[in-house]
C-alpha cells in the first residue's frame, strides 16, 4: 500500500471550501484512496461527508493511502495539493 503523510496547508484545515477542493481532486485523480488523521481510521477520500468528518485542522498531519495501480502519482499530486493548500490539483509534480 502506497501512502503519503503530509501536514494540512490550508489555515482553516479541511473544512468547507478546502474539503470541497480536496474531494474534487481526489475524485478526478481516478484512483481510489483513503484519507485519515495520523492516529485515526481511514475514510474514503472522495466522500465530502467523510472528509469533513475528519475535522482535520491546519498544520495537522494526515495520511493519504491507496493500493491501486497508478497510486504513486495520484498520491504525490494530492499530497502536494494538501501540503501547499492549493486551489486546484497540480498538473505536474
Amino acid at each position: 500500500m502506497a501512502e503519503r503523510r503530509v501536514n494540512v496547508g490550508w489555515a482553516e484545515g479541511l473544512h468547507a471550501r478546502p474539503a470541497s477542493i480536496f474531494v474534487r481532486a481526489a475524485t478526478a485523480a481516478g484512483v481510489p484512496m483513503t484519507i485519515a488523521k495520523a492516529d485515526g481510521n481511514p475514510v474514503n477520500a472522495a466522500s465530502m461527508l467523510a472528509v469533513l468528518g475528519l475535522g482535520a485542522q491546519g498544520g495537522e498531519e494526515i495520511v493519504l493511502a491507496s493500493d491501486a495501480e497508478g497510486a504513486e502519482v495520484a498520491l504525490d499530486r494530492l499530497a502536494k495539493l494538501v501540503a501547499e493548500g492549493l486551489e486546484e490539483l497540480p498538473e505536474t509534480v
